[in-house]
């Protein structure tokens, strides 16, 4: 069983090292052969001579938000590609919807350009990433593995202890799935490379507000009639919260000036005090003194 586990190995390091040196020389092929060409887009670049993941982001306003998306899943149905999300907020009308937009690479360009004619462009992020490297590895690591997949299977057919048939079985299976997830990635990288991902959000309008000009005759008369209605409405809130304690001071007041009044009017007694308006009465002359016997009596 060692010894069939031994070859089992060798078997699967002899075509991983040819298989590195052969991934070199398709690594400089493609360095060698397929220059990029200046004249070419770069959408054309990527898709002829490299492998390049473009993805964009962009916002824009616009008045119907609803009507712009609609616009823009026709735009990409068009062009080949096809919308792989589509999120949208608010109430009854719409305020915001974000679509995720998978195009084509060759027209990633100029679906872009075309979105933003959508509305008032708020924001544009458009990034590339050049994976020709990874590509080209990622199809190496993938021949490798499949040569040592049929080495596996070869040996497996010629074992006959059951023992030494199950090792080998769990590492075929081991190695057959090592391949399907290489082969996944390079499905994955292929598909982000041959459809590129533009991520669009559009946002409403907001009103139109008035512009703003230098204030003129009738707008003062205007802003100094508002300040006048506005003193008059103050003034009413005044009084018609002082009015209850107006009443309750105002009786005391009117009755005090009342008496008042009663009292300066009212004449003098009988005799007992001075006239109204007169001065105060002579008193009597006193009596003449009387003499008696000489002498004088009061």
């Amino acid at each position: 069983m060692t010894t069939l586990l031994a070859l089992l190995a060798g078997c699967g390091a002899g075509p991983r090292s040819s298989d590195d040196s052969t991934a070199a020389r398709p690594d400089s092929a493609a360095e060698g052969q397929k220059a990029p060409d200046p004249d070419l887009g770069a959408t054309d670049t990527g898709v002829a001579a490299r492998s390049i993941v473009y993805t964009g982001t962009m916002g824009v306003r616009v008045d119907d938000v609803d009507g712009a998306a609609a616009q823009a899943v026709t735009l990409v149905t068009t062009a080949g590609g096809f919308v792989g999300a589509d999120r949208r907020s608010g109430g009854a009308v719409t305020d915001e919807a974000m679509l995720e937009l998978r195009v084509p690479a060759a027209r990633f360009t100029a679906l872009i350009d075309q979105l933003a004619a959508l509305g008032d462009q708020l924001n544009r992020d458009v990034k590339t990433e050049d994976v020709t490297e990874e590509t080209v590895d990622l199809a190496a690591r993938i021949e490798t593995q499949r040569v040592r997949v049929a080495s596996g299977r070869k040996l497996l057919a010629g074992v006959t202890d059951r023992t030494e048939w199950l090792a080998m079985e769990r590492e075929v299976a081991q190695r057959e799935s090592d391949l399907a997830a290489l082969e996944a990635k390079q499905r994955r990288l292929a598909d982000l490379v041959a459809l590129s991902t533009i991520t669009v959000t559009f946002f409403r309008a907001a009103p139109p507000t008035a512009e703003e000009t230098d204030p003129g005759f009738t707008d003062a008369l205007t802003g100094s009639l508002d300040v006048l209605a506005q003193s008059g409405r103050i003034l009413l809130l005044v009084v018609g919260a002082l009015l209850p304690w107006l009443f309750v001071i105002a009786l005391p007041v009117a009755a005090l000036l009342l008496i008042r009044r009663r009292r300066r009017r009212r004449p003098g007694g009988g005799g007992s005090g001075p006239a109204a308006g007169g001065s105060a009465p002579t008193p009597p002359p006193a009596p003449a003194p009387v003499r008696t016997g000489g002498a004088t009596q009061p």
